[in-house]
């Protein structure tokens, strides 16, 4: 998924990182966990891992590839559907994702919205789906939810539906990266049916749980061997930046306003989009946080400075700055830094006092 700061190309630095520094343990706490790519990184290398996020199409995709331990089997709605396949042994996803890629499309929340034809009395129509998507959106969303009001499907194969769908979204959205805003002019890809994909299953042996909450409510209460912040770096705050999948995670039809067709998301803000109250929150977190090596990761472009960051978590162990580079995120390259192709990661590294 196409997400800011998602780690999913660095995550293997920051383990070699982790190695050369002999931090070790066997349980993980992803603090801010967006598109879960640390999660599931740590998941396979069969940590116990705790995820959390306040958006809940993060808390989504941890149920599915956090929590969920075991292949899906649908027996109850597979007994009820009729569904076929050229494969010669498809899973039971498989079959089920098939099935949903078959059925009729509906005007629904997200076409009426989120669509040309849907919004076609706006001095700006909403571009971010085709009028067919927007359609196969509703109709898949609206079929998964039919499915657990009666009871043909379980919880693990609820949030593994809905994850197919948070994942398939993004790769026929009309957009530059994030949903903010949408394109004036069609991407060739928001122009292709919709297709729904199956997600990738992580099975461990490991009692794996996750929170759709703020995790300043959590770092006391969770007890792991390593905790792991990502924060936000800039003032951009991420739940408007992903309004829509957000809907689409909950379809609970919301109220929204503007030209992109924003929802509420007062509750949802971090205090790490501003320099000062990202520093008090960072200072809380260490202090509480009830793990043996704190790692909190950012960047040279990032609001808060490097000296206050270092002063903060001095205060509660040993501090060690790693930094490498890497190639800038696209939807980041504008303004002053458009020409620059690379910027540095910063891995902080916090080994706690005992208590």
């Amino acid at each position: 998924m196409r997400f800011i700061g998602n780690k999913e190309n660095l995550v293997d630095k920051i383990y070699q990182v982790m190695q050369s520094k002999n931090i070790k343990g066997s349980s993980f706490f992803d603090v801010f966990s967006g598109a879960t790519s640390v999660s599931k990184y740590f998941k396979k290398l069969n940590y116990q891992v705790f995820s959390s996020d306040i958006l809940y199409f993060s808390y989504v995709l941890q149920q599915a590839y956090i929590v969920n331990n075991e292949e899906p089997i649908f027996e109850k709605l597979l007994s009820v559907i009729k569904t076929q396949s050229n494969l010669l042994l498809p899973s039971p996803l498989f079959l089920v994702v098939e099935y949903l890629n078959q059925i009729k499309p509906v005007k629904g929340f997200i076409y009426k919205n989120y669509t040309p034809a849907g919004t076609f009395e706006l001095k700006q129509p909403r571009m971010y789906f085709s009028d067919e998507n927007g359609k196969l959106i509703d109709a898949i969303r609206q079929k998964i939810e039919d499915w657990k009001t009666r009871d043909l499907i379980n919880q693990n194969e609820y949030f593994v539906l809905l994850a197919c769908l948070i994942e398939t979204v993004p790769f026929y959205s009309n957009i530059t990266g994030v949903y903010g805003a949408f394109q004036k002019k069609w991407d060739v890809r928001a122009t292709k049916k919709l297709v729904l994909r199956p997600i990738e299953l992580i099975i461990n042996k490991k009692e794996n749980s996750s929170y759709n909450d703020n995790s300043l409510n959590l770092v006391s209460k969770i007890k792991a061997d390593i905790f792991y912040l990502d924060p936000p770096y800039n003032q951009r705050q991420y739940a408007p930046n992903y309004h829509i999948l957000e809907t689409i995670a909950k379809y609970d039809n919301p109220k929204i306003k503007g030209v992109t067709g924003l929802r509420e998301y007062q509750d949802q803000k971090s205090n790490f989009c501003n320099a000062k109250t990202g520093i008090i929150e960072l200072s809380t977190i260490a202090k509480e946080a009830n793990c043996k090596t704190l790692i909190l990761s950012y960047n040279t472009e990032g609001i808060m400075p490097r000296e206050e960051i270092l002063s903060t978590l001095k205060q509660y162990g040993k501090v060690e700055l790693v930094e490498f580079e890497y190639l800038r995120f696209k939807s980041n390259s504008n303004g002053e830094a458009r020409h620059k192709k690379f910027i540095k990661e910063q891995l902080y590294i916090l080994k706690k006092y005992e208590k």
